[in-house]
């Protein structure tokens, strides 16, 4: 059998009406009909109609049997919710008197040193355990001096009533006697009206005593509720769809119910005793959101509830991008920060130089907002920095945001270096005195050539600072166009060029050399990669990069190299950024006094529908030219290609050969000795330099598998190839 509700789910569930009933007319089911009767048209067409109408008689009365089902099964939700909204009410009074209950018993029995006491002595703390036992015997020693002074606090209590009541007659008698005296009254009167006015008084008291009784009830359940929603929380099966759009507040209990939730065997166990958890900051505002520093039960670290940020989400009612436990001073302090619900959603809100404005770049630059709210600037002079994380998630435009920043100082100089095929910064392409984009090799050179220039600059800057007598670069130098101006170089997607087969090694030298000399000579790099690994990126431009920004990264070695040995360790961890989630927030150290920062990075958007960087160039070129002093660095030529030097291998043989044949195993290695700076010699060997006479029309014999080159054929080639040279000339 089928109970009401699932019946009236199943009337629920008809999306069409039928296109006939099963005892329709033969005729229009397409039965084949033995009998009949010979109609005329007009006939067929009344005898149509007719049955046309009874049809719709019968899809209406299926229309109102839906209807009817469907307005059954809502009402029967409505009073489903209205039944469940009406016992959560019950269940949160109930749970608000049995918190009263409970705190009349905790202060009558000292329940709350109790806990602390119990807490410290699981926890081992002896500091705490002496400190609460120290609070608990005071407490009680005052406790016994209150119930001594008693009796005198409620003699005192007599007396002043007495004295009162005592003054108060006084007083009657001698406004009386005044009145008596001065003839414009009897002293009966004024005892009659002042009894008068207290039976006025007992009167309207009598009159409010009974509302006042019947009201009283509803005040201690709306009391009572109000506290069981501080206190408790109704079971889940009670909730309704309206209450799960509701924020929760974000304190004590609902952190401790939500570290509960995460089943973790230490924290289950410890808050099973009764025991509290030790609140070393309590929860109170902070910015957007709520902070909250807590000292976990013994065995758990920060970082196990840090790894389960989604999981711990959910019991704060929070998304994940909203939540943000990091390790404390210890590995067992948790320091914890929620946001209010949907304060992140829209990132750090629109870049604050977008319309207008200027920067000094010895003061810093824009940069994004900590979660907090707060606005923050990422330092430039004397820094270098270096961005990261999984592709897509913002280290792009963390650059573009420092580098626009730099370009309102009229007096920096930029260079940008794209060794890919990536559009990203060309609207920069203006304001910058050098700018390469593309990963072919003649790129890849001109990026070389200009680091080389680069190199050669910093060597000249320092000497113009042992001129000047200074140990850096000062803002009041910087203005005097003395060649010691601010310059931002940016290497974006820095592990291509450091990882090319031919010029990574030199390119990666450079670096090194650059971010270890440039900073205190006006010259910032500005390196972004996805892939900061010891291959990718040498440890040494890690090292010297003061600024780190971690967008998320995979694993700790990248986080690491982003934000300095031991950040992970430390609890400063990009890992625990979710892809995707947090895209535009990033870790960063360097910027405040703070080890580590969260950032949710200003977006500068380079799409041609809305091309936010142009305009900001725009400003800046005509700062630049109201300046009068030109494009900073556009006077100075760019470095020369050198041209590549060509090589032929058969005249190489010649050289290296003798009058004997070798095997080619072994005059491999007479070519890379010959020329060690020819890149198809490096790493030559036997079958590749076989194969690479094949080519020339050379064929080198087997004979046993040691592939003899003779000189002799080396040499007739030769003259094969002079012979046919002079042909051409002819």
């Amino acid at each position: 059998m089928t109970t009401n509700h699932e019946q009236d789910a199943e009337l629920a569930r008809v999306h069409y009406l039928p296109t006939h009933r099963p005892d329709s007319d033969p005729v229009e089911s397409g039965t084949e009909v033995l009998e009949g009767e010979i109609i005329t048209d007009a006939d067929y067409r009344a005898l149509q109609r007719e049955k046309a109408k009874q049809r719709y008689a019968l899809y209406r009365q299926d229309a109102l049997t839906v209807y009817r089902g469907v307005k059954t099964a809502a009402t029967h939700q409505v009073t489903k919710s209205a039944g469940k909204a009406v016992l959560a009410a019950g269940v949160t009074t109930v749970q608000g008197v049995e918190s009263w209950a409970k705190r009349a018993w905790d202060a009558s029995t000292m329940g709350v040193y109790r806990r602390q006491i119990k807490a410290a002595e699981a926890m081992g703390d002896r500091e705490a355990l002496a400190e609460w036992t120290e609070r608990k015997e005071a407490a009680a020693e005052r406790r016994h001096q209150r119930l001594k002074d008693l009796p005198g606090v409620a003699f005192g209590v007599a007396k002043v009533l007495l004295g009162s009541l005592a003054g108060c007659v006084a007083l009657t008698l001698l406004v009386g006697i005044f009145v008596q005296l001065s003839g414009s009254g009897a002293f009966i009167d004024v005892i009659t009206g002042v009894l008068s006015a207290i039976r006025w008084i007992f009167t309207a008291i009598a009159v409010a005593w009974t509302p006042f009784l019947m009201a009283l009830p509803v005040f201690v359940l709306l009391a009572a509720y109000r506290e069981g929603r501080k206190r408790g929380q109704s079971p889940a099966w009670l909730a309704t769809a309206r209450e799960a759009d509701l924020d929760a507040a974000i304190d004590e209990t609902t952190i401790a119910r939500a570290l509960e939730a995460l089943r973790i065997p230490q924290i289950t166990a410890y808050l099973k005793q009764g025991l509290p958890l030790q609140y070393l900051t309590t929860a109170r505002a902070d910015g957007r959101g709520t902070h909250a520093v807590i000292r976990l039960p013994a065995g758990v670290t920060a970082e196990k509830i840090a790894r389960r940020r989604a999981d711990l989400a959910t019991g704060l009612h929070r998304l994940a991008k909203e939540v943000w436990p990091t390790t404390g001073s210890e590995a067992g302090i948790l320091d914890l920060w929620v946001a209010d619900k949907g304060a992140l959603a829209e990132g750090a809100g629109p870049y604050p130089l977008l319309s207008d404005g200027l920067v000094d770049v010895f003061k810093g630059v824009p940069f994004g907002k900590t979660l907090r709210g707060t606005p923050i600037s990422a330092p430039l002079m004397e820094r270098n920095t270096i961005t990261g994380g999984m592709p897509g998630q913002g280290k792009s435009s963390a650059a573009r945001v420092i580098m626009a920043g730099a370009a309102l100082d009229p007096t920096a100089e930029l260079r940008i270096y794209v060794p890919d095929a990536n559009f990203d910064f060309e609207a920069f392409k203006p304001r910058c005195s050098r700018y390469v984009m593309g990963a072919e090799d003649e790129k890849i050179e001109q990026i070389l050539a200009d680091l080389r220039q680069l190199h050669a600059e910093v060597q000249a800057r320092g000497e113009l600072l042992i001129k000047f007598e200074v140990p850096a670069v000062t803002r009041e130098l910087a203005s005097k166009n003395v060649g010691l101006h601010p310059l931002f170089c940016l290497l974006e997607e820095a592990h291509v060029a450091i990882q090319h087969p031919k010029h990574g090694k030199e390119i990666s030298k450079l670096l090194v050399d650059i971010v270890r000399l440039g900073r205190k000579r006006g010259i910032h790099m500005l390196v972004s990669t996805q892939a900061p690994t010891k291959d990718s990126m040498p440890r040494d431009v890690t090292r010297n990069c003061s600024n780190g920004i971690a967008f998320a990264v995979g694993d700790h070695v990248a986080n690491d190299a982003l934000l300095g040995q031991g950040a992970y360790a430390a609890g400063h961890r990009a890992t625990e950024l979710i892809p995707g989630t947090d895209k535009g927030t990033a870790v960063v150290k360097g910027f405040t006094g703070e080890r580590s920062d969260i950032v949710q990075v200003y977006f500068l958007d380079v799409s041609r529908d809305n091309d936010q960087v142009t305009p900001i160039i725009e400003r800046a070129m005509a700062a630049i030219e109201q300046d009068g002093r030109g494009l900073p660095g556009g006077d100075r030529p760019a470095p020369q290609i050198e041209a590549p030097v060509s090589r032929d291998l058969l005249e190489d043989l010649d050289e290296v050969l003798g009058d004997d044949p070798i095997p080619a195993a072994k005059v491999a290695p007479l070519l890379s000795a010959l020329a060690p700076d020819w890149p198809p010699y490096q790493g030559l060997t036997g079958t590749r330099l076989c194969a690479e006479l094949a080519k020339v029309g050379v064929k080198v014999p087997s004979s046993k598998n040691r592939y003899p080159i003779d000189p002799v054929t080396i040499r007739e080639a030769l003259a094969a190839a002079a012979i046919e040279d002079l042909d051409e000339n002819e």
